[in-house]
């Protein structure tokens, strides 16, 4: 089995987000179990020039863009035991940034049939190509359209996976015939909502498409989830599925990150007391190990639940004794908010602004509880890096937190779990979290139950493995 696993960004090339952490990490788990798996992305300027250096230039071709044809280099490369193919363009990629600028419609279009127009030079016939969000949703929309029938492409099934439904593609309907380029009679198919829409256009095309967690699956089918899309998701629910994403268990390892001040595992995790004393130093707040540290590494944005923490944290520091601490970076009515309680609660809550990948390691190591209160969380990474720490997860009972995470009332779970967005739900959930953590010995079966959980790739991988050979026999 052959697959072509299409991304806009991959590690360790370069990866904005999540889908950059799975296109880097799925690959080399499906490569391991037999299937043949490579990955297109697009040839940013930003990657690192020792990358650059290592990779092999195939041939240069052109691609159709609506009217006009554009030039497309492409270029080989190999990490982790995956080959990558690399599509150069200067005109589109030589930017300072992946997303977020006015031809961002243009760029994505032209990557997503770049991704088909290459398969004749790379020596690689996929028997699934397995594409991700918006910006390479386009690719099942031509294969559809354009490729389907033409020889060398016979028989390609196509798997679209949402990794965010909030990102979905929205523009004019103009593109269609000055950027889009399908025939004439087909631009239904991406047309939603008096507009063009990339995503729907893969939910329309693909032969599965799939989100990054089961209960993900069923909330993007409700209004309140699914930014507009619920209608056609639901007419086409018999295609949908979810399926949790992994971590990379090797890059967050207790027992060998170098990120961290002194390594432990499930058997024995009594240094887990020094990265938290290294921690509370780093943040200058008293070093006292009885005294619990709450850890949130998260982008400063309304959906991962800041509202509720904004709401009740005054209330927490000022009548328990505890430690906050708080590492990311968003919108400025949160950081203004987290710099106001740090200079109010010199002693109980640390700050830092920006996104540093090894203090983030840091706090995974060193805090005692993980709090991710999200409004909405297609799967969530940050609460099975926590778990893999020892650190126990604080959630809202939401797409892969709900997956992931199950409440330890019953003496069984992994963390503690609150349903109802609702900051004092919330707050009673922290403070039985408190009151656990008052019970070291009970507290300390419950790390280890933590840090014994199988969050790794190799699950999920075999969850795709399945798919793709249903869809193959179909």
């Amino acid at each position: 089995m052959k697959v072509l696993y299409v991304s806009s960004e991959a590690l360790p090339f370069k990866a904005s987000g999540g889908l950059g952490d799975v296109a880097g990490s799925l690959p080399q788990a499906l490569r391991k179990r037999l299937i043949g798996c490579r990955v297109v992305m697009p040839l940013y300027d930003t990657i690192s020039q020792e990358l650059k250096d290592s990779m092999t230039f195939i041939t240069s071709i052109s691609v159709p863009v609506a009217w006009r044809r554009q030039y497309c280099g492409v270029f080989e490369a190999k990490a982790g035991g995956v080959i990558y193919y690399l599509i150069d363009n200067q005109y589109y990629f030589k930017r300072d940034g992946l997303y977020g600028y006015y031809d961002d419609a243009e760029r994505f279009a032209f990557f997503s049939r770049a991704v088909l127009e290459i398969i004749p030079y790379i020596d690689f016939k996929p028997d699934i190509i397995h594409c991700n969000d918006w910006q390479s949703a386009l690719t099942p929309v031509y294969y559809t359209t354009l490729y389907a029938n033409r020889p060398g492409y016979e028989n390609i099934k196509t798997v679209f996976t949402i990794h965010n439904i909030q990102y979905q593609g929205n523009y004019g309907m103009e593109l269609v015939n000055e950027v889009v380029g399908i025939p004439e009679g087909t631009s239904s198919l991406i047309e939603y909502d008096g507009d063009v829409n990339f995503m729907k256009g893969a939910i329309e095309t693909a032969d599965r498409v799939t989100t990054v967690s089961p209960s993900y699956a069923n909330e993007i089918l409700d209004p309140w989830y699914s930014h507009g899309l619920d209608i056609i998701l639901n007419q086409r629910s018999w295609k949908l599925s979810g399926i949790l994403n992994g971590i990379d268990t090797e890059l967050y390892n207790p027992e060998t990150d170098k990120d961290i001040a002194a390594n432990y595992n499930a058997a024995d995790f009594k240094n887990k007391k020094i990265d938290k004393q290294k921690l509370q130093e780093y943040f200058s707040l008293p070093e006292r190990d009885d005294v619990p540290v709450i850890g949130m590494v998260t982008r400063l944005v309304g959906h991962k639940g800041l509202d509720l923490v904004r709401a009740v944290l005054d209330e927490l520091l000022n009548t328990c004794d505890v430690q906050f601490v708080v590492l990311g970076s968003g919108e400025w009515q949160y950081e203004n908010f987290f710099k106001e309680m740090a200079a109010k609660y010199p002693d109980k809550m640390g700050l830092k602004l920006g996104f540093i990948p090894s203090l983030s390691k840091k706090i995974y190591a060193g805090a005692d509880m993980f709090l991710m209160p999200s409004k909405s969380e297609p799967c969530g990474l940050s609460q099975m890096i926590s778990l893999r720490y020892g650190t126990i997860p604080i959630v809202r009972e939401t797409g892969g937190l709900r997956d992931s995470i199950k409440d330890s009332g019953d003496g069984e779970g992994n963390g503690f779990t609150f349903a109802s967005y609702n900051a004092h739900d919330m707050l009673f959930t922290i403070k039985r979290a408190l009151e656990g953590y008052r019970n070291r010995e009970g507290w300390n079966i419950l790390v280890k139950r933590a840090m014994e959980c199988d969050n790794s790739w190799g699950k999920s991988a075999n969850e795709y493995i399945k798919l793709y050979k249903a869809l193959l026999k179909d």
